[in-house]
C-alpha cells in the first residue's frame, strides 16, 4: 500500500522560512507528480506547488519566488522550500502524489498534512 510521511510544519514568525519534506513509500509503478497543497481555515483545497516527471513545475502566483518545489527521485521524495513566508500561507499543508498505471490512469495518494503556522 502507498503511504506519504510528511514533515517540517511548524510556528515560524513573518519572513521566517521552513521546509517540507515529504517521502512515499509503497508498491509503485510511476509516480507521474509529486506536490503541495494547502488548506488555510474556511478556503478550499488549493495547490501550491507540483512537480511531474521530468522536473516540470507548476506553482501558485502567491508562492511564485518565495516557494520552491524539489524531488528526489531515488527517494520518493518531494520538499517544498518556504521563504519569506506570510501570515497568509498559514495552512494545513499536503502532500500529494499522482500514480499512473500502464493504461494512463491516474490515483491519488494524500499525506495526513502538517500545520504551518506563521504568525508573530
Amino acid at each position: 500500500q502507498v503511504q506519504l510521511v510528511e514533515s517540517g510544519g511548524g510556528l515560524v514568525q513573518p519572513g521566517g522560512s521552513l521546509r517540507l519534506s515529504c517521502a512515499l513509500s509503497g508498491s509503485i509503478r510511476v509516480i507521474y507528480a509529486m506536490g503541495w497543497y494547502r488548506q488555510a481555515p474556511g478556503k478550499q483545497r488549493e495547490l501550491v506547488a507540483s512537480m511531474s516527471a521530468g522536473s516540470s513545475t507548476n506553482s501558485a502566483d502567491s508562492v511564485k519566488g518565495r516557494f520552491t518545489i524539489s524531488r528526489d527521485y531515488a527517494k520518493n521524495a518531494v520538499y517544498l522550500q518556504m521563504n519569506s513566508l506570510k501570515p497568509e500561507d498559514t495552512a494545513v499543508y499536503y502532500c500529494n502524489a499522482d500514480l499512473r498505471s500502464r493504461n494512463g490512469i491516474s490515483s491519488y495518494y494524500w499525506g495526513q498534512g502538517t500545520q504551518v503556522t506563521v504568525s508573530s
